[in-house]
């Protein structure tokens, strides 16, 4: 089994690895994209921060992974099994499940079971990707090179939290909640609207440009290479320390206060940038939350708006053919005028 490069062990790229612990504290904010250069440890610090989480319980024998505590998510499996809260569970590592692009839809979706279909005459389901990236991450490489039936697909089942599958005399609903991770060059294509509105962060990564830290990235790469045991090992503790502060934002998070001043702050900010809907707020003012629970605090304030609006806004900003600006720059012109940094 490959081991993961530690998420502890990335340097820089420190708004990448903001984002990724926020959609790790509070998945409910809805998936992170990260756009950049190749080689800027993009997929890394995905597979970096899966190592990295606390393992999850499961009902024992669920196909879905489901969530012994929440019996209303419950699959149609453990319903009829007649599955209860302080049944038989185990503890399991959170799913990270690559999609690859070449991926057919009955490979995503799940279909029937051929093989027992052939020596038993049954017809079965086989659970496809979005079964096993339930309560887990779903992770695209290069998702603005993505099959347009295959967006589609996800957007349903993103917008739904589950997948339903009828097809072959087979009627199948499962419970599909994921975090969506995805990554790509922005050389190669843009992203379709629709998909993009999903993610609710968006990150760019750069090379680094400073002489230190491009060696340091290489020391640290060829360091993990040569013996990635020894390196691992040399990280333990960072990366426990890292993971105690993702288990205590999680259990914090839901006690944050968002006062109406931080939630006036968030409005004001959309409005001056010009986002489209309510989804710019509502996604701030969760990240925000998880910003604040990651740094121990009780309440949002300023600092956590700041900090996390470019990643939450980058992305819903209209384009404007007059602009020679990107949109970060517009959003940190806009914090300075509002916040007065």
């Amino acid at each position: 089994m490959p081991v993961a490069f530690p998420f502890s062990a990335i340097v820089g790229q420190e708004d990448m690895k903001l984002a990724l612990l926020v959609a790790a504290v509070d998945p409910s904010v809805g998936g992170v994209l990260v756009f950049g250069d190749r080689g800027t440890g993009k997929s890394t610090a995905v597979r970096a921060l899966a190592a990295l989480l606390p393992k999850m319980r499961v009902v024992s024998g669920c196909r879905y992974g489901c969530n012994p505590a929440d019996t209303e998510a419950y699959c149609a499996e453990c319903r009829a099994r007649g599955v209860s809260p302080d049944g038989k569970s185990q503890q399991v590592a959170v799913p990270v499940v690559d999609l690859p692009l070449g991926a057919t839809e009955d490979r995503v979706v799940g279909a029937l079971d051929l093989e027992r279909a052939l020596t038993k005459g049954e017809k079965a389901f086989e659970p496809g990707l979005l079964a096993r990236a339930n309560r887990g991450f779903l992770y695209i490489d290069e998702a603005n090179l993505l099959e347009d039936h295959l967006v589609d697909l996800l957007l349903d089942v993103a917008a739904s939290g589950e997948n339903v599958v009828e097809r072959e005399g087979l009627s199948v609903r499962h419970p599909a909640r994921f975090v969506l991770v995805g990554s790509g060059n922005p050389e190669e294509g843009e992203l379709r609207p629709q998909l993009l509105d999903r993610f609710g962060l968006s990150v760019e990564v750069k090379t680094p440009t400073d002489l230190p830290t491009r060696i340091q990235v290489v020391r640290r790469r060829d360091e993990f290479e040569r013996d990635q045991q020894a390196f691992c090992s040399k990280w333990q503790k960072q990366e426990k320390a890292v993971r105690d502060r993702i288990s205590a934002a999680r259990k914090r998070v839901e006690t944050v206060d968002v006062p109406d001043s931080a939630l006036e702050r968030a409005a004001q900010l959309c409005m001056k940038l010009g986002t489209d809907g309510l989804r710019g707020e509502l996604t701030l003012m969760r990240a925000a939350r998880a910003v604040a629970a990651l740094e121990n605090s009780a309440s949002v304030n300023d600092a956590h708006l700041r900090r996390i609006a470019p990643a939450v806004l980058r992305h819903r900003l209209r384009r404007d053919p007059l602009e020679e600006s990107g949109s970060t720059v517009r959003i940190e012109r806009v914090m300075q005028e509002l916040f007065g940094l």
